[in-house]
């Protein structure tokens, strides 16, 4: 039984660094291929521009603020009234772009197809490539996004090229083209790139391909160098922690558990990767029967956090260690101890079952959550506190959890958003009512203001002072464009020469009297004559100007007039469309809290899943515990004859 004993705790210690292994790659070959925490998209549109229509100023307002649901309405609003002439294919790009960033990758492929004509430039057919391929890799269409990525010419600006070269070979291993992988990303890495955090992700990359096709001397100078890069960022410090994870369980599975030990060692202490690391740095001892030392690491990792796989693993480590140096009590009581901890996990998990059944986890979530905008790359930063969402970090970094919590946070954004528009729908129908008492208040003001002008009138002595130009211009009357004083002098000349030509003409004096009055009148007709061609060249510019006045005053005065029957009816539409807006909302919501509804079962039944394989997983290491803890009691009973067997 005590040799059964021994030979089964190696193979669970096997098997243990096994699964830890497995545990590592899968994570160097997930997510860790793009930047630790996801980025939102850089604007599709450019920067800087120039906004030649003032509703694409407004769209962009909005979107730069981060506030795309807002900007999006606004996009679709103005495309359906055509308010963007000057930027179609901009506007097509945003919006590709905020449905990609709001989850509606089906709407956003059909976008980016769209654009990928050739009435379309070059770099905007590669980027709208590039954003198709992002949609097909996030929905886990590898082999569409492969062919996308396959369709892009020449480089891409900024950024995006190593991004995308690092898409390019997240995709190809995943479809187990490793080969292909490895190719891609060496035609790219840039020499002596030193410490770029785009290069280091490439070597990281490359490392891990080759780990999974068991070119492990070659790995290990990918990984190595990554694994000690002077980081400067937290992100790169997680990044060489990876690295040097990867590298140390890849070591361990090789069976060179020196090298191994050497590489773990250099994970932070306190880093996300340090549970892992204590397990295996114990693992790489005992693989050398070193178990006084593999205890060190094993007693530390046993006072952290035992919601960890790592942490559960050393209440075993640690008796197994004891038990190979023959401290038996010391390895029963570390068994008792397990035993103990691992029931009393398990039953707090039950408790965690039963609040998620019950509805309580995305109810928490949520209500830890302060953020208030909807958006594909957002990510939850911390779980709340509480029994149904302890045991739920590691299926917070799941892509399926993640994806699913992200559809659940916008329904209940959209929905808040509904209720929102709900109470403006009251606003709206006060507005509806303030138009029509306006207009009613406001109707007899402006008919005695229409009143009051007879543009019929106008029109004819408009024609009259034209047909009056037009005479004098034909007669040569240059008397007739006198000013209103030269008109009483001269009427007064015409006066005195009627009242003269009644006189004594042989009367000297009246001789004298018709002299002066042929002259005054002389005068008058120099003057008439010399003012005569810039007097009509003024009047005819004043009958010009008195026209288009006139022609405005007419087009004012139709518009007015037309307002004024037309306003009434564009009120009671304005009115019939906020009518719809109730029943409209009143639909939207009830099909909102359905998905919700929906969304919510679907989360609550993946946590359930995560949460009963975790029991499971506690269930098997508490066997263990009570198998070897067995073990000890019947090589206790069977007592010194059965030490040379127990040895």
């Amino acid at each position: 039984m005590a040799g059964m004993t021994s030979h089964w705790l190696r193979k669970a210690g096997r098997s243990g660094v096994l699964a830890a292994v497995a545990g590592a790659l899968a994570l160097a070959s997930g997510p860790a291929a793009a930047r630790s925490k996801p980025k939102e998209p850089k604007p599709l549109i450019g920067t800087p521009q120039v906004v030649q229509d003032l509703h694409w100023g407004d769209v962009l307002f909005y979107f730069y603020q981060g506030d795309y649901m807002q900007s999006l309405t606004r996009l679709g609003a103005a495309q359906d009234f055509n308010r963007l002439t000057h930027h179609t294919v901009e506007a097509e790009l945003l919006k590709g772009g905020l449905y990609l960033s709001l989850g509606e990758h089906e709407e956003a492929g059909r976008i980016f197809r769209a654009l990928l004509n050739d009435n379309v430039p070059l770099d905007v057919r590669n980027r709208a490539w590039f954003y198709l391929a992002k949609v097909w890799y996030q929905r886990e269409y590898l082999q569409q996004s492969a062919d996308a990525l396959a369709s892009i010419r020449g480089a891409l600006p900024g950024d995006l090229e190593p991004e995308r070269h690092l898409l390019e070979a997240q995709v190809l291993m995943y479809l187990d083209r490793y080969d292909d992988a490895i190719r891609a990303l060496e035609r790219w890495q840039p020499v002596g790139a030193g410490n770029d955090p785009w290069s280091a992700y490439a070597r990281f990359n490359i490392g891990v391909a080759l780990v999974r096709k068991e070119r492990l001397d070659d790995a290990a100078k990918l990984l190595d160098a990554v694994g000690q890069i002077e980081a400067q960022t937290d992100e790169m410090a997680a990044l060489r922690d990876k690295a040097n994870l990867a590298l140390g369980y890849a070591w361990l599975k090789a069976g060179r558990a020196s090298e191994a030990k050497a590489v773990l060692q250099r994970v932070r202490l306190e880093g996300p990767q340090s549970n892992k690391a204590l397990l295996g740095a114990g693992w790489a001892d005992s693989a050398e029967q070193h178990y006084t030392k593999a205890l060190a690491p094993w007693l530390e990792l046993r006072g952290r956090n035992m919601l960890d796989a790592a942490v559960q693993e050393s209440y075993l480590a640690v008796p197994y260690a004891y038990a190979q140096l023959d401290a038996t009590k010391q390895a029963a009581d570390q068994y008792m101890f397990a035993v103990t901890a691992f029931d009393q996990e398990s039953q707090r998990i039950d408790q965690s079952i039963a609040a998620i059944r019950s509805g309580q986890l995305l109810d928490a979530i949520v209500a830890h959550d302060k953020g208030d905008k909807v958006g594909w790359y957002w990510q939850l930063a911390s779980l709340p506190d509480a029994p149904e969402t302890r045991y739920l970090y590691h299926l917070l970094a799941t892509h399926e959890f993640q994806e699913g919590l992200k559809n659940y946070r916008d329904l209940l954004l959209m929905q808040r958003n509904l209720a929102t528009w709900s109470l403006s729908v009251t606003a709206f129908e006060d507005m509806v009512d303030t138009r029509r008492r306006a207009y009613a208040q406001r109707l007899p003001v402006l008919q005695e203001t229409l009143g009051t002008f007879d543009l019929d009138g106008m029109e004819d002595h408009k024609n009259e002072m034209e047909s009056r130009l037009k005479a004098i211009e034909r007669d040569e009357d240059v008397a007739g464009l006198a000013t209103e004083r030269e008109r009483e002098q001269w009427v007064k000349v015409e006066r005195i020469e009627k009242v003269l030509a009644s006189a004594d003409q042989s009367d000297p004096l009246v001789q004298e009297m018709r002299e002066k009055t042929r002259l005054l009148r002389g005068r008058l007709l120099w003057d008439f004559n010399a003012s005569y061609k810039a007097r009509l060249w003024r009047t005819r510019k004043e009958l010009r100007e008195l026209d288009v006045a006139y022609k405005e005053a007419r087009r004012r005065w139709v518009l007015v007039d037309r307002a004024r029957e037309d306003y009434p009816a564009r009120t009671e539409e304005f009115a019939g469309r906020v009518a719809n807006l109730q029943p409209r909302i009143a639909a939207l919501s009830a099909k909102l809290a359905t998905a919700a509804q929906s969304q919510n079962q679907y989360l609550a039944s993946i946590a359930v899943k995560e949460l009963e394989s975790q029991k499971e997983r506690l269930a098997a290491y508490s066997l263990q515990a009570r198998y070897a803890l067995a073990s000890i009691y019947d090589r206790a009973a069977s007592g010194p004859a059965s030490k040379g067997v127990a040895q």
